[in-house]
Protein backbone atom coordinates (compact mmCIF):
# COMPACT_ATOMS: atom_id res chain seq x y z
CA UNK A 1 0.00 0.00 0.00
CA UNK A 2 3.06 2.46 0.13
CA UNK A 3 1.51 4.17 -3.65
CA UNK A 4 -0.96 5.51 -1.71
CA UNK A 5 -0.86 8.31 0.93
CA UNK A 6 -3.17 6.89 3.86
CA UNK A 7 -4.69 9.60 6.41
CA UNK A 8 -6.54 8.10 9.60
CA UNK A 9 -8.38 10.80 12.10
CA UNK A 10 -10.14 9.72 15.37
CA UNK A 11 -13.36 10.57 16.58
CA UNK A 12 -14.15 9.52 20.71
CA UNK A 13 -16.51 9.91 22.93
CA UNK A 14 -16.09 9.70 26.52
CA UNK A 15 -18.73 9.77 29.45
CA UNK A 16 -17.82 11.73 32.34
CA UNK A 17 -17.62 10.71 36.18
CA UNK A 18 -20.43 13.12 37.02
CA UNK A 19 -23.05 12.19 39.66
CA UNK A 20 -26.12 13.41 37.48
CA UNK A 21 -26.76 13.74 33.57
CA UNK A 22 -25.96 16.69 32.05
CA UNK A 23 -29.03 18.67 31.66
CA UNK A 24 -31.14 16.71 34.06
CA UNK A 25 -31.25 15.42 37.44
CA UNK A 26 -31.31 11.85 36.57
CA UNK A 27 -28.81 9.79 38.04
CA UNK A 28 -25.76 9.21 35.61
CA UNK A 29 -25.60 5.71 36.49
CA UNK A 30 -24.60 1.70 34.28
CA UNK A 31 -26.17 -1.18 34.81
CA UNK A 32 -28.98 -0.31 36.44
CA UNK A 33 -32.82 -2.10 35.33
CA UNK A 34 -33.91 -0.45 31.74
CA UNK A 35 -35.73 2.73 31.99
CA UNK A 36 -35.46 3.76 35.58
CA UNK A 37 -33.27 6.55 35.34
CA UNK A 38 -35.18 9.00 33.46
CA UNK A 39 -37.51 12.00 33.54
CA UNK A 40 -39.65 14.33 31.59
CA UNK A 41 -36.12 15.88 30.42
CA UNK A 42 -34.79 13.32 29.01
CA UNK A 43 -37.72 11.74 27.47
CA UNK A 44 -37.87 14.90 25.50
CA UNK A 45 -41.13 16.07 26.50
CA UNK A 46 -42.55 19.55 25.42
CA UNK A 47 -42.10 22.46 27.00
CA UNK A 48 -39.11 21.13 29.39
CA UNK A 49 -36.03 23.33 29.56
CA UNK A 50 -32.21 21.73 30.02
CA UNK A 51 -30.48 23.17 32.70
CA UNK A 52 -26.71 22.49 32.65
CA UNK A 53 -24.53 20.49 34.82
CA UNK A 54 -21.74 22.70 36.87
CA UNK A 55 -19.99 19.64 37.30
CA UNK A 56 -19.80 18.84 33.45
CA UNK A 57 -18.21 21.77 32.53
CA UNK A 58 -15.35 21.55 35.21
CA UNK A 59 -14.16 18.10 34.16
CA UNK A 60 -14.01 19.96 30.83
CA UNK A 61 -12.10 22.19 31.70
CA UNK A 62 -9.49 19.38 33.03
CA UNK A 63 -9.39 17.35 29.75
CA UNK A 64 -8.50 20.65 27.57
CA UNK A 65 -5.98 21.30 30.28
CA UNK A 66 -4.70 17.26 30.25
CA UNK A 67 -5.00 17.29 26.19
CA UNK A 68 -2.89 21.08 25.79
CA UNK A 69 -6.21 22.58 24.54
CA UNK A 70 -6.97 25.92 24.74
CA UNK A 71 -9.84 26.75 26.94
CA UNK A 72 -13.11 28.15 25.53
CA UNK A 73 -14.03 31.27 27.83
CA UNK A 74 -16.80 32.62 26.15
CA UNK A 75 -18.94 29.24 24.53
CA UNK A 76 -23.14 28.34 23.75
CA UNK A 77 -24.83 24.92 23.37
CA UNK A 78 -25.95 24.48 20.08
CA UNK A 79 -28.93 21.61 18.46
CA UNK A 80 -28.07 19.49 15.84
CA UNK A 81 -30.44 18.28 14.20
CA UNK A 82 -31.64 14.76 12.82
CA UNK A 83 -34.48 12.47 12.91
CA UNK A 84 -34.01 8.74 14.72
CA UNK A 85 -35.32 6.74 17.38
CA UNK A 86 -32.47 7.11 20.34
CA UNK A 87 -32.92 10.75 19.86
CA UNK A 88 -36.24 11.69 21.55
CA UNK A 89 -36.10 15.28 20.85
CA UNK A 90 -35.40 15.26 17.06
CA UNK A 91 -32.50 17.24 17.88
CA UNK A 92 -29.14 16.77 20.24
CA UNK A 93 -27.30 19.41 22.45
CA UNK A 94 -24.08 20.01 21.31
CA UNK A 95 -21.48 22.53 20.89
CA UNK A 96 -20.78 23.20 17.19
CA UNK A 97 -18.82 26.20 16.85
CA UNK A 98 -17.66 26.98 20.26
CA UNK A 99 -16.14 24.16 21.28
CA UNK A 100 -14.84 23.88 25.04
CA UNK A 101 -11.31 23.35 23.83
CA UNK A 102 -9.37 23.61 20.59
CA UNK A 103 -5.89 23.67 18.87
CA UNK A 104 -4.43 20.56 21.38
CA UNK A 105 -2.28 17.25 21.20
CA UNK A 106 -1.57 14.41 22.81
CA UNK A 107 2.11 12.88 22.43
CA UNK A 108 2.71 9.03 21.66
CA UNK A 109 5.69 7.06 21.41
CA UNK A 110 6.25 4.58 18.26
CA UNK A 111 9.62 2.66 18.19
CA UNK A 112 11.25 4.84 19.92
CA UNK A 113 10.25 8.11 17.87
CA UNK A 114 8.12 10.93 19.56
CA UNK A 115 4.81 12.19 17.54
CA UNK A 116 2.38 14.93 18.34
CA UNK A 117 -1.07 14.33 17.57
CA UNK A 118 -3.55 16.81 16.91
CA UNK A 119 -6.73 17.40 18.72
CA UNK A 120 -8.73 19.43 16.51
CA UNK A 121 -11.25 20.14 19.30
CA UNK A 122 -13.24 18.74 22.43
CA UNK A 123 -16.83 19.35 23.00
CA UNK A 124 -19.70 19.13 25.21
CA UNK A 125 -22.51 16.94 24.24
CA UNK A 126 -25.46 14.88 25.76
CA UNK A 127 -25.46 11.45 24.64
CA UNK A 128 -28.41 9.08 23.33
CA UNK A 129 -30.18 6.59 24.10
CA UNK A 130 -28.98 2.96 24.03
CA UNK A 131 -30.48 0.93 21.23
CA UNK A 132 -30.98 -2.79 21.68
CA UNK A 133 -32.25 -4.69 18.42
CA UNK A 134 -34.55 -7.62 18.87
CA UNK A 135 -34.76 -8.98 15.18
CA UNK A 136 -37.43 -6.76 13.33
CA UNK A 137 -38.26 -4.90 16.68
CA UNK A 138 -35.89 -2.45 18.41
CA UNK A 139 -36.10 -1.12 21.93
CA UNK A 140 -34.65 1.81 23.91
CA UNK A 141 -32.95 2.39 27.24
CA UNK A 142 -33.53 6.28 27.86
CA UNK A 143 -31.14 5.60 30.91
CA UNK A 144 -28.60 6.67 28.55
CA UNK A 145 -30.47 9.89 27.36
CA UNK A 146 -28.42 13.16 28.62
CA UNK A 147 -25.17 11.07 30.21
CA UNK A 148 -22.62 13.80 29.35
CA UNK A 149 -19.67 13.29 26.57
CA UNK A 150 -17.19 14.94 25.93
CA UNK A 151 -15.95 14.20 21.70
CA UNK A 152 -12.58 14.77 21.19
CA UNK A 153 -11.98 15.12 17.45
CA UNK A 154 -8.19 14.27 16.28
CA UNK A 155 -6.96 16.27 13.14
CA UNK A 156 -6.42 13.82 10.18
CA UNK A 157 -2.64 13.28 10.97
CA UNK A 158 -2.03 9.57 11.88
CA UNK A 159 -0.72 7.37 8.95
CA UNK A 160 -1.43 3.88 10.22
CA UNK A 161 -3.37 1.52 12.76
CA UNK A 162 -0.40 1.74 15.07
CA UNK A 163 0.17 5.16 15.26
CA UNK A 164 -3.81 4.97 15.77
CA UNK A 165 -3.60 2.60 18.58
CA UNK A 166 -0.99 4.28 20.55
CA UNK A 167 -3.07 7.46 20.51
CA UNK A 168 -6.46 5.60 21.66
CA UNK A 169 -3.82 3.99 24.99
CA UNK A 170 -2.12 7.11 25.75
CA UNK A 171 -5.92 9.04 25.25
CA UNK A 172 -7.65 6.42 27.63
CA UNK A 173 -4.78 6.76 30.11
CA UNK A 174 -5.01 10.60 30.71
CA UNK A 175 -8.52 10.74 30.74
CA UNK A 176 -8.62 7.70 33.47
CA UNK A 177 -6.09 9.17 35.71
CA UNK A 178 -7.63 12.70 35.23
CA UNK A 179 -10.83 11.17 36.36
CA UNK A 180 -12.44 12.86 33.52
CA UNK A 181 -14.05 8.98 32.39
CA UNK A 182 -13.60 5.19 33.60
CA UNK A 183 -13.07 4.72 29.62
CA UNK A 184 -14.58 1.57 29.84
CA UNK A 185 -15.25 0.57 26.42
CA UNK A 186 -16.33 -2.77 27.01
CA UNK A 187 -19.33 -0.99 28.81
CA UNK A 188 -19.86 1.90 26.15
CA UNK A 189 -18.19 5.05 28.71
CA UNK A 190 -15.70 5.29 25.87
CA UNK A 191 -16.45 4.94 21.82
CA UNK A 192 -13.94 5.60 18.78
CA UNK A 193 -15.47 5.76 15.09
CA UNK A 194 -12.31 5.99 13.02
CA UNK A 195 -12.08 9.04 9.74
CA UNK A 196 -9.71 6.75 7.18
CA UNK A 197 -9.13 7.98 3.49
CA UNK A 198 -6.44 6.85 0.99
CA UNK A 199 -5.22 9.31 -1.48
CA UNK A 200 -2.86 8.49 -4.53
CA UNK A 201 -1.44 12.28 -4.57
CA UNK A 202 1.45 12.71 -1.73
CA UNK A 203 -0.40 15.76 1.09
CA UNK A 204 -3.69 15.81 0.14
CA UNK A 205 -6.35 13.88 1.88
CA UNK A 206 -8.38 11.29 0.25
CA UNK A 207 -12.44 10.99 0.41
CA UNK A 208 -12.94 9.85 4.25
CA UNK A 209 -14.83 6.80 5.05
CA UNK A 210 -16.33 6.82 8.90
CA UNK A 211 -16.37 3.53 10.29
CA UNK A 212 -17.88 3.07 13.42
CA UNK A 213 -18.95 -0.04 16.24
CA UNK A 214 -15.80 -0.96 17.16
CA UNK A 215 -15.68 -2.65 20.70
CA UNK A 216 -12.02 -2.29 21.78
CA UNK A 217 -8.77 -0.62 20.98
CA UNK A 218 -7.55 -4.01 19.32
CA UNK A 219 -10.85 -3.80 17.44
CA UNK A 220 -10.19 0.24 16.14
CA UNK A 221 -6.86 -1.19 14.60
CA UNK A 222 -8.35 -4.32 12.44
CA UNK A 223 -11.30 -1.96 11.17
CA UNK A 224 -8.47 0.57 9.96
CA UNK A 225 -6.47 -1.95 8.38
CA UNK A 226 -9.63 -3.76 6.31
CA UNK A 227 -11.19 -0.22 5.50
CA UNK A 228 -7.54 0.91 4.00
CA UNK A 229 -7.79 -2.37 1.92
CA UNK A 230 -11.27 -2.26 0.99
CA UNK A 231 -10.61 1.43 -0.31
CA UNK A 232 -7.72 0.42 -2.22
CA UNK A 233 -9.57 -2.21 -4.01
CA UNK A 234 -11.73 0.02 -5.08
CA UNK A 235 -9.03 2.99 -6.47
CA UNK A 236 -7.53 -0.40 -8.20
CA UNK A 237 -10.41 -1.02 -10.02
CA UNK A 238 -11.13 3.05 -10.93
CA UNK A 239 -14.18 3.41 -8.44
CA UNK A 240 -15.28 6.89 -6.85
CA UNK A 241 -14.83 6.66 -3.01
CA UNK A 242 -18.10 8.34 -1.81
CA UNK A 243 -18.01 9.83 1.69
CA UNK A 244 -19.69 7.43 3.61
CA UNK A 245 -20.60 5.74 7.23
CA UNK A 246 -19.68 2.40 7.68
CA UNK A 247 -19.89 -0.13 9.95
CA UNK A 248 -17.38 -2.74 11.35
CA UNK A 249 -18.52 -6.48 11.38
CA UNK A 250 -16.27 -7.93 13.57
CA UNK A 251 -17.07 -11.98 12.80
CA UNK A 252 -17.08 -11.31 9.29
CA UNK A 253 -13.49 -8.96 9.70
CA UNK A 254 -15.04 -6.30 7.09
CA UNK A 255 -16.64 -2.62 7.44
CA UNK A 256 -20.49 -2.47 5.94
CA UNK A 257 -22.14 -0.08 3.94
CA UNK A 258 -24.71 2.15 6.72
CA UNK A 259 -25.51 5.00 4.80
CA UNK A 260 -24.02 7.82 3.04
CA UNK A 261 -22.31 10.65 4.78
CA UNK A 262 -24.42 13.68 5.80
CA UNK A 263 -22.95 16.98 5.93
CA UNK A 264 -22.93 19.68 8.53
CA UNK A 265 -26.00 21.57 6.36
CA UNK A 266 -28.19 18.43 6.86
CA UNK A 267 -27.72 18.61 10.56
CA UNK A 268 -29.24 22.17 10.40
CA UNK A 269 -26.96 23.54 13.69
CA UNK A 270 -28.11 26.55 15.63
CA UNK A 271 -27.67 28.42 18.57
CA UNK A 272 -29.51 26.32 21.73
CA UNK A 273 -32.13 28.90 22.82
CA UNK A 274 -32.88 27.50 25.79
CA UNK A 275 -29.30 27.59 27.36
CA UNK A 276 -27.63 31.38 27.75
CA UNK A 277 -23.68 31.76 27.09
CA UNK A 278 -21.64 30.06 29.32
CA UNK A 279 -18.91 32.45 30.39
CA UNK A 280 -15.71 30.60 32.46
CA UNK A 281 -14.13 32.36 35.15
CA UNK A 282 -10.17 32.41 35.30
CA UNK A 283 -10.68 31.97 38.84
CA UNK A 284 -13.21 28.66 38.12
CA UNK A 285 -10.65 27.16 35.55
CA UNK A 286 -8.05 27.59 37.71
CA UNK A 287 -10.29 26.00 40.78
CA UNK A 288 -10.84 23.29 38.45
CA UNK A 289 -7.40 22.34 36.80
CA UNK A 290 -6.33 22.18 40.77
CA UNK A 291 -8.11 19.31 41.68
CA UNK A 292 -6.33 17.52 38.81
CA UNK A 293 -4.27 14.14 40.51
CA UNK A 294 -1.15 13.07 39.39
CA UNK A 295 -0.70 12.10 36.09
CA UNK A 296 0.85 9.40 34.29
CA UNK A 297 3.81 10.93 33.24
CA UNK A 298 4.74 13.14 36.32
CA UNK A 299 3.95 9.43 38.07
CA UNK A 300 6.89 8.26 35.69
CA UNK A 301 9.05 10.80 36.41
CA UNK A 302 8.55 10.12 40.13
CA UNK A 303 9.02 6.72 39.92
CA UNK A 304 12.05 6.66 38.36
CA UNK A 305 13.65 9.34 40.77
CA UNK A 306 12.64 6.26 43.61
CA UNK A 307 14.34 4.04 41.87
CA UNK A 308 11.75 1.67 40.19
CA UNK A 309 12.74 -0.28 36.97
CA UNK A 310 10.57 1.01 33.70
CA UNK A 311 8.74 -2.25 33.67
CA UNK A 312 7.79 -2.32 37.46
CA UNK A 313 7.09 1.81 36.26
CA UNK A 314 4.37 0.68 33.39
CA UNK A 315 3.42 -2.18 35.63
CA UNK A 316 1.91 -0.18 38.25
CA UNK A 317 0.63 2.50 35.83
CA UNK A 318 -1.59 -0.21 34.41
CA UNK A 319 -3.14 -0.84 37.38
CA UNK A 320 -3.81 2.85 39.15
CA UNK A 321 -5.77 1.12 42.31
CA UNK A 322 -1.99 -0.36 43.48
CA UNK A 323 -0.72 3.06 41.38
CA UNK A 324 -2.61 5.01 44.35
CA UNK A 325 -1.70 2.91 47.42
CA UNK A 326 1.87 3.05 46.14
CA UNK A 327 1.48 6.76 46.06
CA UNK A 328 0.96 7.21 49.91
CA UNK A 329 4.58 5.69 50.31
CA UNK A 330 6.73 8.28 48.46
CA UNK A 331 7.59 10.34 51.25
CA UNK A 332 8.93 7.61 53.15
CA UNK A 333 12.68 6.52 53.35
CA UNK A 334 12.26 3.08 52.05
CA UNK A 335 13.37 0.69 49.40
CA UNK A 336 10.75 1.47 46.52
CA UNK A 337 11.75 -0.75 44.16
CA UNK A 338 11.02 -3.46 46.72
CA UNK A 339 7.51 -2.28 47.74
CA UNK A 340 7.36 -2.20 44.23
CA UNK A 341 8.22 -5.73 43.90
CA UNK A 342 5.84 -7.07 46.68
CA UNK A 343 2.71 -5.41 45.54
CA UNK A 344 3.18 -6.36 41.89
CA UNK A 345 4.66 -9.89 43.17
CA UNK A 346 3.16 -12.06 45.89
CA UNK A 347 0.07 -9.22 46.98
CA UNK A 348 -0.81 -8.97 43.51
CA UNK A 349 -1.09 -12.54 43.47
CA UNK A 350 -3.44 -12.74 46.51
CA UNK A 351 -5.64 -10.24 45.15
CA UNK A 352 -6.63 -12.00 42.23
CA UNK A 353 -6.79 -14.92 43.59
CA UNK A 354 -9.17 -13.95 46.37
CA UNK A 355 -10.67 -11.31 43.80
CA UNK A 356 -10.19 -8.66 46.07
CA UNK A 357 -8.68 -4.83 46.25
CA UNK A 358 -6.18 -3.50 48.59
CA UNK A 359 -8.95 -1.54 50.17
CA UNK A 360 -10.52 -5.23 51.61
CA UNK A 361 -7.54 -6.04 53.19
CA UNK A 362 -6.11 -5.86 56.74
CA UNK A 363 -2.89 -4.01 54.81
CA UNK A 364 -2.66 -0.33 55.85
CA UNK A 365 0.08 1.87 55.37
CA UNK A 366 1.59 1.58 58.62
CA UNK A 367 1.56 -2.43 58.33
CA UNK A 368 2.90 -2.54 54.79
CA UNK A 369 5.90 -0.44 56.00
CA UNK A 370 6.85 -2.57 58.92
CA UNK A 371 6.34 -5.80 56.40
CA UNK A 372 8.92 -3.50 53.88
CA UNK A 373 11.18 -3.34 57.26
CA UNK A 374 11.46 -6.99 57.83
CA UNK A 375 11.97 -8.03 54.42
CA UNK A 376 14.58 -5.54 54.09
CA UNK A 377 16.46 -6.15 57.13
CA UNK A 378 16.32 -10.05 56.69
CA UNK A 379 14.06 -10.66 59.82
CA UNK A 380 11.25 -12.33 56.94
CA UNK A 381 12.35 -13.98 53.44
CA UNK A 382 10.31 -14.08 50.43
CA UNK A 383 9.91 -17.78 51.19
CA UNK A 384 8.76 -17.25 54.57
CA UNK A 385 6.56 -14.28 53.44
CA UNK A 386 4.29 -16.51 51.02
CA UNK A 387 3.67 -18.82 54.31
CA UNK A 388 1.87 -16.12 56.53
CA UNK A 389 1.02 -13.52 53.68
CA UNK A 390 -2.91 -14.68 53.98
CA UNK A 391 -2.69 -13.74 57.75
CA UNK A 392 -1.28 -10.71 57.01
CA UNK A 393 -3.49 -9.66 54.12
CA UNK A 394 -6.74 -11.00 56.81
CA UNK A 395 -6.01 -10.70 60.30
CA UNK A 396 -5.00 -7.36 62.57
CA UNK A 397 -2.29 -9.64 64.24
CA UNK A 398 0.93 -7.90 64.63
CA UNK A 399 3.38 -9.09 61.71
CA UNK A 400 5.94 -9.86 64.81
CA UNK A 401 3.17 -11.99 66.27
CA UNK A 402 2.31 -13.78 63.55
CA UNK A 403 6.02 -14.93 62.81
CA UNK A 404 6.11 -16.01 66.66
CA UNK A 405 3.06 -18.63 65.96
CA UNK A 406 4.51 -19.90 63.18
CA UNK A 407 8.11 -20.33 64.38
CA UNK A 408 9.74 -17.77 61.76
CA UNK A 409 13.23 -16.40 62.96
CA UNK A 410 15.68 -15.83 60.16
CA UNK A 411 19.34 -16.06 61.18
CA UNK A 412 21.48 -12.82 61.19
CA UNK A 413 24.31 -13.95 63.05
CA UNK A 414 27.56 -13.41 61.07
CA UNK A 415 29.32 -16.45 62.44
CA UNK A 416 26.72 -18.76 62.19
CA UNK A 417 25.92 -18.11 58.84
CA UNK A 418 29.88 -18.61 58.17
CA UNK A 419 29.92 -21.76 59.83
CA UNK A 420 27.17 -22.76 57.52
CA UNK A 421 28.78 -21.65 54.13
CA UNK A 422 32.11 -23.31 55.31
CA UNK A 423 30.46 -26.63 55.32
CA UNK A 424 28.76 -26.48 52.35
CA UNK A 425 32.20 -25.29 50.90
CA UNK A 426 33.37 -28.40 52.10
CA UNK A 427 30.35 -30.67 51.26
CA UNK A 428 30.74 -29.16 47.42
CA UNK A 429 34.29 -28.60 46.35
CA UNK A 430 33.26 -29.29 42.80
CA UNK A 431 30.72 -26.42 42.95
CA UNK A 432 33.32 -24.46 44.57
CA UNK A 433 35.74 -25.11 42.02
CA UNK A 434 33.27 -24.55 39.17
CA UNK A 435 32.31 -20.80 40.39
CA UNK A 436 35.94 -19.99 39.96
CA UNK A 437 36.15 -21.31 36.91
CA UNK A 438 33.71 -18.21 35.98
CA UNK A 439 30.39 -20.67 36.09
CA UNK A 440 27.46 -18.73 37.74
CA UNK A 441 25.40 -20.99 38.15
CA UNK A 442 27.24 -22.80 40.90
CA UNK A 443 26.30 -19.84 43.57
CA UNK A 444 23.30 -20.19 42.88
CA UNK A 445 23.37 -24.40 43.88
CA UNK A 446 25.67 -23.75 47.08
CA UNK A 447 22.94 -20.78 47.84
CA UNK A 448 20.10 -23.37 47.53
CA UNK A 449 22.47 -25.93 49.65
CA UNK A 450 23.11 -22.85 52.54
CA UNK A 451 19.07 -22.31 52.62
CA UNK A 452 18.67 -26.22 52.57
CA UNK A 453 21.06 -26.49 55.44
CA UNK A 454 19.34 -23.68 57.52
CA UNK A 455 15.86 -24.79 56.11
CA UNK A 456 15.23 -21.33 54.51
CA UNK A 457 15.88 -19.85 58.31
CA UNK A 458 18.70 -17.77 56.89
CA UNK A 459 18.86 -13.92 55.96
CA UNK A 460 19.32 -14.71 52.19
CA UNK A 461 21.15 -11.31 51.12
CA UNK A 462 23.38 -11.45 54.54
CA UNK A 463 23.99 -15.40 53.27
CA UNK A 464 24.63 -14.26 49.72
CA UNK A 465 27.32 -11.71 50.27
CA UNK A 466 28.79 -13.61 52.76
CA UNK A 467 29.34 -16.93 50.39
CA UNK A 468 30.65 -14.70 47.55
CA UNK A 469 32.94 -13.39 50.15
CA UNK A 470 34.07 -16.48 51.12
CA UNK A 471 34.57 -17.72 47.31
CA UNK A 472 36.64 -14.83 46.30
CA UNK A 473 39.09 -15.61 49.33
CA UNK A 474 39.14 -19.09 47.28
CA UNK A 475 40.83 -17.53 44.09
CA UNK A 476 43.32 -15.42 45.62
Amino acid sequence: MSKYEKTIGLEVHVELKTQSKIFSSSANTYGMDTNTCVNVVDLGYPGTLPTINEEVLKIGVKAAHILHCNITKRMHFDRKNYFYPDNPKNYQITQSRTPIGTDGYVEIELDGEKKKIGIEEIHIEEDTCKSAHRGKVSLLDFNRAGVPLLEIVSKPCMKNKDEAIKYLEKLKELLFYGDISDCKMEEGSMRCDANVSLSKEVGKLGTKCEVKNMGSIHSVGEAIEIEEKRQQECLEKGEVIKEQTRRYDEKKKATILMRVKETGNDYRYFPEPDIPFVVLEDSFIKEAIETLPLLPDELRKIYQEKGLSKTQIEKIIANRPLSNYFNQLLENDINHSLAANLLLGDIAAYLNKKNLTLDQTKLGKNRFLSLIQKMEDGSLSSKNLKEILDEIMESEKAIDDIMKEKGIQNIKDDTVILQVIEKVMQENEASVKDYLEGKDRALKYLMGQVMKETKGSVNPKMANDLLIEKLKERSV
